[in-house]
């Protein structure tokens, strides 16, 4: 399957994106390098992944990027609290790292 036609891969890419440009300016350099790393952990899995040969190895990707998914809504939440990402903002992101997560559970049932 050629991973840049899934959803969730163009949608994780996406969030990743706008992760990186909101913290862009950030000098937290410790908050700033987790929250872009684990955005940028789930579409770099899933793209990984879906290259893989076997399923066995499709669906450990598959468990990392759902693993980075669930550390990124706890860095957004932890973001929220501390002032570093607007309530509204921080909302859209949580809701997106619940939808990623549901689209990778599926993904990986399809595997």
């Amino acid at each position: 399957m050629d991973f840049e036609r899934l959803v969730v891969w163009q949608r994780a890419v996406d969030l990743s994106v706008h992760i990186y440009s909101h913290f862009s300016d950030s000098k937290d350099f410790g908050f700033k390098d987790q929250i872009t790393r684990s955005s940028l952990s789930i579409p770099s899995n899933i793209a990984e992944g879906m290259v893989r040969r076997s399923d066995k190895e499709k669906l450990n990707f598959i468990n990392i990027a759902q693993g980075s998914c669930a550390e990124l809504r706890t860095q957004v939440l932890i973001g929220i609290r501390i002032n570093y990402i607007p309530n509204d903002l921080g909302d859209v992101w949580m809701q997106e790292t619940r939808e990623l997560g549901s689209m990778l559970f599926g993904l990986a049932k399809s595997i």
